[in-house]
């Protein structure tokens, strides 16, 4: 599953055409991987790209990261320093980092012709692991690091996915890096380390195989230079190679080997090739750190004599010839002519604005300015997800997705561009729940221990924070169920705040239900399991796998007579009732998938009873639980009326008029239940049964219907009186705000279906098995008809002051299914 698939590889070099004639073009740089039919095909395009920046740098500064000094894998701090991408023609020089997480300068695919040079990172604090101190990266073409110094990194000079080339670290040390540096991802071709040193770890051109999400063979068509590191692995990939010229250390691989433990000249390999190709003004820019001693084997006496009286003194260390830097290439700092920074100030949302976006639910509905809220609700992508091109834009939306240094679609969301995106196109909620799990290493459902930290991006963030101690199942330390995870919870109080400004919705899942259940996968990084976590939660070690395979822990996790998880539960609802405290547009939920007992959710709503008090807050709260539990909560006069919305998720009507309502608590999860007993198939009679039976009974709670249906049912769920409906979009807002004071009519044909006021408006359905003939109400008023097209929200046909009291028989250009809105004539 993590092989190379054909045609998702490409290889994309940003090249300038110097020349061309009938037959060959002239690039200004060279392709780094041979164009070869058998492979797959090529091309040429011209593009124009006006938002790139150019002629940017970055200088003479120091870049440092506050952390928790009592954490030492702290992470809850700045993680990329600086991040190049849609620029070329750029430079960061003379600069230092301090205790970044992530990179100190990351170069990404969008970018070329960038130079780094004379930069020092140090003391980085984070977990050691994937994605950690890749202190100088680049995945872009035309990069050259040089003079750089990292300590303690992970893949401290990499090279990532596809990068076309050339790309080259040049004069460059690591020292004491936790892994390897190198190629660490998929066929970065035309690749150059020279003079690079990585102190006690490794300098690879390797086929990773499955490790980096199935990166397979990293290099090609490059080249290790006069290198040193305590293993060497140079391996020749099909149809290209990889060289090492003059290296020192251990060594393994298949690649072409010259000289090994041996200096060689050029003593570098960039410096003579561009020599070559602008001339000796060249080796002006080489700065070379001095070799202070003569490697020959057979020194005369007085040669002896000179290099016993230098041996005294330690040869000078390359972090300390990059901090001369600034002696042999003066930074002038004054201004000049040089635009200053104006940061651009957003606009002030006012508190009016606000409001008018605030829900609220009044007389059953869930309102927005007056109007009845609708659009569709879309989930998260809480499993899967890769970084790469080829597949990042196939992902789904989550909001506390967290990949390092990269924002937008598969990354990191860009939460602006996301409730934008929400807005154009009528979706009013994200029904969001934490991941199943942080690292992508889990997708394949193994429950074994991880033999390191290595994993894999995009990261589903988890609501807890890491404590720094120990180590969790996934290689990194373990969870402090008492600490919650600050990003976590700032990305979904930021996503709130949205929600706030624009009228969109967030629907907030407490906890997540498939961790406990199903395969055991499911609990082998979960937060709560006793072996991820400091806190004691005394939950069976090793896990209770049965068969060797399936996890049945919902009874023990929602067991709340055990002191410890008892206290950790209540702590955790609060903290998800706190996080949203001031926001208006926020659903609280229990739990994604909940199937469990009727012990925790009154539980749940007693400790949410209890903070309302307490802070004089409101929290808007839904009920979306199995039948029986529903009922039950329902009756029950205390816990009742703290809930405000009831969602009908777990159980249906079927068509044939049955039911399919599987009970609470019997630790099984919704679609383990379904397999037991067919859910059957729903209609627009008995998504609207279901619904309106419950806004009926319980006429100032509002219903959601949130169980999987046809978008064609939408319109039964909206005319029951349920809100949130994911009908179309209607051009006309006095539609929903007339909607707003209707309630459902028991209807004796089913086939037609009514929302009715006390002034006389109506909201009418017909299905196409009726004539639409409505009887107009009132004697001697007048009525404006709006007939709509349901399946695109568009207006059919308008027709004034007709005269109430009679029946009226529409003249309708269309067939099939049809609304008809009845309203008042103006005056």
């Amino acid at each position: 599953w993590l092989g190379w698939k054909a045609g998702s590889n490409d290889i994309i070099w940003d090249r300038t055409v110097t020349a061309a004639d009938a037959h060959s073009i002239t690039l200004d740089a060279p392709l780094t991987t041979a164009l070869d039919t058998t492979y797959g095909d090529g091309f040429v395009a011209s593009y124009s790209w006006e938002g790139r920046i150019s002629n940017v740098g970055i200088e003479n500064i120091c870049c440092r990261s506050s952390f928790n000094p009592e954490n030492i894998k702290d992470e809850d701090h700045a993680w990329m320093a600086i991040t190049i991408e849609n620029a070329k023609d750029c430079w960061v020089r003379q600069v230092v980092f301090e205790h970044f997480a992530g990179s100190a300068v990351a170069v990404y695919e969008t970018a070329k012709q960038i130079t780094v040079e004379d930069c020092i990172s140090l003391c980085p604090v984070s977990e050691i692991g994937g994605q950690r101190r890749i202190t100088f990266f680049t995945s872009g073409q035309q990069t050259l690091f040089q003079r750089c110094y990292a300590e303690y990194g992970y893949h401290d000079f990499a090279v990532g996915h596809l990068a076309p080339g050339p790309n080259a670290f040049v004069q460059c040390e690591a020292c004491l890096p936790y892994s390897f540096s190198g190629t660490i991802d998929r066929w970065a071709s035309g690749v150059l380390y020279d003079m690079v040193n990585i102190d006690g770890n490794t300098l690879s051109f390797i086929n990773r195989g499955q490790d980096g999400q199935g990166a397979g063979w990293t290099a090609a068509n490059s080249m290790i230079w006069q290198c040193s590191a305590a293993r060497i692995d140079c391996y020749a990939p099909p149809t290209a190679n990889n060289w090492a010229f003059g290296v020192w250390g251990q060594f393994s691989g298949n690649g072409y080997w010259y000289e090994p433990n041996s200096h060689i000249k050029p003593r570098s390999l960039y410096y003579a090739q561009l020599s070559q190709r602008i001339g000796e003004k060249a080796m002006k820019r080489a700065f070379f750190l001095p070799l202070e001693h003569n490697s020959t084997s057979s020194p005369t006496v007085e040669e002896a004599r000179s290099m016993t009286e230098k041996s005294k003194n330690p040869q000078v260390k390359l972090i300390d010839w990059i901090r001369q830097a600034g002696t042999r290439t003066f930074i002038p700092v004054e201004k000049g002519d040089a635009k200053p920074y104006i940061p651009i100030v957003p606009k002030k949302v006012t508190t009016d604005e606000t409001l008018q976006k605030a829900i609220s639910v009044k007389s059953g509905w869930i309102i927005r300015n007056g109007a009845v809220v609708t659009g569709q609700t879309i989930g998260t992508q809480w499993w899967r997800g890769t970084t790469r091109p080829d597949a990042v834009l196939r992902s789904g939306h989550h909001i506390t997705r967290f990949v390092p240094g990269r924002t937008g679609v598969g990354f990191t969301d860009d939460l602006g561009q996301v409730t934008d995106e929400m807005v154009q196109k009528n979706i009013l909620a994200i029904d969001h729940n934490y991941g199943l799990w942080y690292d992508r290493r889990r997708d394949d459902h193994e429950r074994i221990r991880r033999m390191n930290g290595e994993v894999w991006p995009p990261f589903y963030e988890q609501p807890y924070a890491r404590s720094g101690r120990d180590v969790a199942w996934d290689g990194l330390s373990r969870y402090d169920l008492m600490k919650p995870n600050p990003w976590y919870w700032m990305r979904l109080k930021q996503f709130a705040g949205l929600a706030d400004e624009k009228g969109l919705i967030l629907i907030h899942q407490n906890y997540f239900q498939h961790n406990i259940l199903e395969a055991g996968a499911h609990w082998a990084d979960f937060p709560w399991r006793s072996a991820n976590n400091i806190n004691n939660t005394v939950f069976p070690e090793p896990p209770p796998y049965c068969g060797g395979k399936r996890i049945f822990m919902a009874e023990q996790f929602y067991d709340i007579t055990h002191p410890v998880r008892r206290e950790l539960h209540k702590q955790y609802i609060r903290q998800c009732l706190s996080n949203f405290a001031d926001n208006k547009n926020v659903i609280q939920l229990t739990c994604a998938e909940y199937t469990g007992p009727l012990h925790f959710i009154e539980f749940w709503l007693d400790v949410i009873i209890e903070w309302e008090k307490e802070t004089g807050k409101n929290a808007l709260t839904g009920l979306s639980v199995t039948k029986d539990v529903q009922d039950a909560i329902l009756s029950d006069p205390v816990q009742s009326p703290s809930v405000d919305i009831i969602d009908i998720r777990y159980w249906h009507y079927r068509s044939d008029d049955s039911l399919y309502a599987p009970e609470g608590g019997q630790n099984l999860a919704p679609r383990q239940h379904a397999r037991l007993v067919n859910p059957g198939k729903v209609s627009f009679e008995s998504v609207y049964r279901a619904v309106s039976e419950y806004r009926l009974k319980y006429p100032e709670k509002a219903v959601i219907y949130s169980g999987r249906i046809d978008p064609s049912l939408e319109w039964a769920v909206f005319m029951a009186g349920g809100s949130m409906a994911a009908i179309p979009g209607i051009e006309d807002r006095a539609f929903l705000i007339d909607a707003a004071t209707m309630k459902p009519v028991v209807s004796k044909n089913m086939g037609i279906y009514t929302l009715a006021n006390m002034h006389g408006g109506r909201i009418i359905y017909f299905s196409d098995k009726f004539t639409p003939e409505p009887v107009l109400p009132g004697n001697e008023d007048l009525f404006d008809l709006t007939w709509i097209n349901p399946v695109d929200g568009q207006i059919i046909k308008t027709e004034n002051k007709i005269k109430g009291g009679s029946t009226y028989k529409a003249d309708l250009p269309t067939k099939g299914d049809v609304v008809l809105w009845i309203r008042k004539s103006p005056g």
